[in-house]
This record gives structure tokens, C-alpha cells and sequence, in this order.
């Protein structure tokens, strides 16, 4: 899927497309520029850790030259105890010198759609709550729920996909994906 941001008047064209094994290194190195050394240390990393992505829910945004500058990731999830199987989104990292060129959003936009089309109910991430909300996600249907971890309340938000589909859901996040295969780590983290 071909997009095109501004930014400083330039338009740069950009393509979003399924994250391959081969992106890996530059998606990691991406990572390391754009969210510092830490990220893995962060609550969402716990639902992450030994897992898969969620099957077709792993994107990358490539430049004209091909060079990969930004990367999203949809994690399985259960939402609370017996709760309803939901996705965990993230991280969303933009090569820091596009930041504002309509990248990142272009990249949600995708996400979100695609994970609509795949029949998912309800995203649920950790992130700037006035950012995400311009795609929907907000704290009111996360109040009952908590991450394993430590995080701050107010950028724990969801997306309902479906109408009540967080309805009664309470607890802790759990982890529900497929788990990594023992040889392979290129598509954890």
C-alpha cells in the first residue's frame, strides 16, 4: 500500500507492507533510535516476551529507497481474567527525523483496519492518550483492566473494533499467542 507524507513542504512517498524476517536487524535498530535501549524494559514487553505477533499483524513503512522507517506490531492477548481475546498494539516507532509527516498515523490507519478486517474485537495499548485518540482508543474501557506491570493509568487505552466487546472484561492482561518456535528469535520483541 503506497502513502505519501509532508513533511516541510517535501512529499515523500512511503509503502506499508507485512514485516518479513529479513527486517529484523533494521526493525530493531529502528527501535533502539526512535524508543532508546529501554523499551524492552516496559510493561507491554511482559505480553510480548517469548511470543509471536499476532498472524498478519506485523507492518513495516518502507522509504522510496527502501530503507525501513517505521514498524508496528499487534500482540494476542486475553483482556482480564477469562476475558475476551483482544490485541495488544506496539510498539509504533517512526524513524525520529520523519517524526510528524503523517507516518506513524498513515501506519495506525492501517493497523487498525487490518486487524478489523482479520474479524479482532478490541485493541488495547500504552501511549500518548492525546495521539491515540485521534484513531478512537481512549482510557474509559480499560479502568477495570490493569497490565502486568507498571504502567500510568492514563495511557492505558483500548479501541473497541466491535461495539461491547470489552464489556466485563476485568484484570490483569495475559499473554495468548502463538509462542516463539525454540530456533527462531528474529520475530520476537
Amino acid at each position: 500500500m503506497e502513502e505519501r507524507a509532508e513533511e516541510f513542504g517535501q512529499v515523500t512517498r512511503f509503502t506499508i507492507a507485512r514485516e518479513v524476517p529479513m527486517d529484523a536487524a533494521a526493525r530493531e535498530a529502528l527501535l533502539d533510535r526512535a524508543m532508546g535501549r529501554n523499551c524492552k524494559r516496559k510493561s507491554s514487553e511482559k505480553l510480548r516476551r517469548g511470543r509471536m505477533p499476532s498472524e498478519g499483524l506485523s507492518f513495516v513503512v518502507r522509504d522510496d529507497a527502501g530503507t525501513l522507517v517505521a514498524t508496528v506490531r499487534l500482540w494476542d492477548i486475553t483482556a482480564g481474567e477469562d476475558g475476551p481475546k483482544s490485541l495488544l498494539l506496539g510498539p509504533l516507532a517512526v524513524e525520529p527525523s520523519l517524526k510528524g509527516a503523517g507516518i506513524g498515523s498513515a501506519l495506525m490507519r492501517h493497523a487498525i483496519a487490518e486487524a478489523r478486517r482479520l474479524g479482532h474485537k478490541a485493541v488495547l495499548l500504552v501511549g500518548d492518550a492525546p495521539y491515540y485518540a485521534r484513531f478512537g482508543f481512549s482510557a474509559e474501557r480499560t479502568r477495570r483492566l490493569a497490565m502486568p506491570g507498571p504502567y500510568e493509568r492514563e495511557r492505558f487505552l483500548a479501541l473497541e473494533l466491535e461495539d461491547g466487546a470489552l464489556d466485563g472484561a476485568a484484570g490483569v492482561l495475559k499473554a495468548s499467542g502463538r509462542k516463539v518456535p525454540a530456533a527462531s528469535t528474529s520475530l520476537a520483541a
